[in-house]
Formats: C-alpha cells, structure tokens, sequence
C-alpha cells in the first residue's frame, strides 16, 4: 500500500533536514502508527505522502502511485483527518458532510450511521460554530470516513475526547481495519498506539529510530514482575518481584506462606519505556 525508500525532506531556506533517510512499507490492511513528541517530523512525513510536499529525495509509492505523479484518482480513495478540523462554521454538521461528500464520485456512507458511530447524533442540526473541540474532532473523523476511502491518515485522532468518546472513535478505527482499509495513524498518545496498531515506528529529529509491532515488542522485555499486597503486623505491605524463576525466590514463598496476600498483580515496561530505551527521548 505504501513504500518508502531513502526518503529526505528539507524545508526551503532552511538547512536543517526535517526528515532523513527513511525506509518503511505499509500493508494493505494494517494500522500503522507513526509515534513521536512535537516537532519529530509526524506531521511533515504526513503531508509527503498525502503530495502536499513534493520536493523530498528518494522514493515515495502510495496505492501504486509516485507520490510526485499523482492523478486525480489518487484522492478519491483517500481520507484525511488533519489534527486541527476546518469546516464552514456557519453550515450545521449534516450540511458540512452534504458538501463534502459531493466531491467524491464513488461510494460514500450514509452520514447519519457515522454520526451514531462517534456519538454525534443529537448534534445533527447544530452549527460547526457551536460545537466543542472535542465535537469538531468527531466530526472530522467522519469525514475522513464519508467517502469510504481504501487508504486514511489521522493525525492525533483522540486529542480532546473523553474516554466514552475516545472509545467510540477507536472502536470505528478497528471496524475500518475489519472492512480492509489501511489506516496510517499520527500520534504522541502511547495508549491509542499500543491498542490500535499492528506496527509502530518511532521518530524521533526527523529518523525512525526502530518500527515495533507493540504486542511482541513489549512481549520481549525481560523486566515482566509480578506486584504482591499483603497484610503483616496488622498493616499492608507491597513488594514487587521479578517474574522470571518466580518459583525460586524465597522472599516471594514466604510472603505466600503468610496467607495474608490481598492482591497479586503482573506488570510490564509500557509501551512508552520502550519508546524512551529505544530513542533516548520521552514524548513531550
């Protein structure tokens, strides 16, 4: 679906490359996160791929096309979710996706069902211009979706939803995998990388330092402990040990033979702690 090879990217008049020497591929079908702070190129790699920056080195395939010969087709099977929503303000929120959809020659979904899907329903008939942010945001994903594209890009899809919201837009995200669209996902959220994508590529200054599938990345770490909360002496005590030769270790039999134990947890590294072991960088 997408092939990158040796991908640079500078700005004009600047000499600082904001993207350099990337290779990656995308399958069709999968849910690919592009994880990293502010600044580390998300949004830049993005706009490559959409042919909004045409003058970048190296080679850039997106469903079969060169980026930098795109046709007109080229759109109609593609949604975007722009991190910050522009609509009409003054259209209500079914004339905004009225409008757009009448761009599109092929198949587009019916927009009440994808207003029920982000619980935008009861806002139907309510200007863009009195939504909140978090409403807008919803809104957006819904356009993104409306033409039934093969191929979406979301920037920073949950930024400003509460967890019901948050829920909802996930559970549409994995439903558009379920259907075989391939979803490219822009984000600093750890918890929405780890759930939603098959694969994850950390960028950090511009390069991606390492491309995880989250599951089996986190799977591999060695330091899994087990956290035990117990009563002794008439108060609570927790301890925390490592996982491995748990059978071994005498400390954690001897708190088992107390038979005071009111909580036994596992814990592993997140997937943040593999990003900051990875690029020696948080995501602020």
């Amino acid at each position: 679906m997408i092939h990158v090879c040796d991908l640079s990217f500078t700005y004009p008049k600047t000499n600082k490359s904001s993207l350099t020497n990337l290779n990656f591929s995308v399958n069709k079908g999968e849910i690919f996160g592009i994880l990293g702070p502010s600044g580390a190129g998300k949004s830049t790699l993005q706009k490559v791929l959409l042919g909004v920056l045409p003058g970048y080195s190296g080679t850039v395939k997106v469903m079969g096309q060169h980026v930098k010969q795109l046709k007109s087709d080229f759109y109609q099977q593609l949604g975007v979710s722009f991190e910050v929503p522009n609509f009409y303000q003054k259209f209500t929120v079914i004339e905004n996706l009225t409008f757009f959809r009448s761009f599109y020659q092929n198949h587009t979904i019916d927009i009440i069902t994808l207003l029920e899907a982000v619980n935008l329903i009861e806002a139907k008939h309510q200007r863009v211009s009195n939504l909140s942010k978090g409403m807008k945001m919803r809104l957006n994903i819904c356009r993104a979706f409306l033409h039934d594209p093969d191929l979406i890009f979301l920037d920073e899809p949950t930024a400003g939803l509460d967890p019901v919201n948050t829920k909802d837009v996930m559970t549409l995200i994995k439903q558009k995998q379920a259907e075989g669209k391939t979803l490219i996902i822009n984000t600093h959220n750890m918890q929405v990388a780890e759930y939603l994508c098959d694969r994850v590529a950390f960028i950090v200054d511009g390069e991606i330092k390492k491309i995880v599938e989250p599951k089996a990345g986190l799977d591999q770490l060695n330091d899994k402990s087990v956290r035990i909360t117990y009563r002794q002496d008439r108060t609570q005590k927790t301890k925390k040990f490592p996982l491995n030769n748990l059978k071994d270790n005498h400390d954690f039999l001897a708190i088992l033979s107390l038979n005071t134990i009111t909580a036994i947890e596992t814990e592993q590294q997140s997937l943040e702690q593999l990003f900051i072991e990875v690029t020696g960088r948080g995501l602020e």
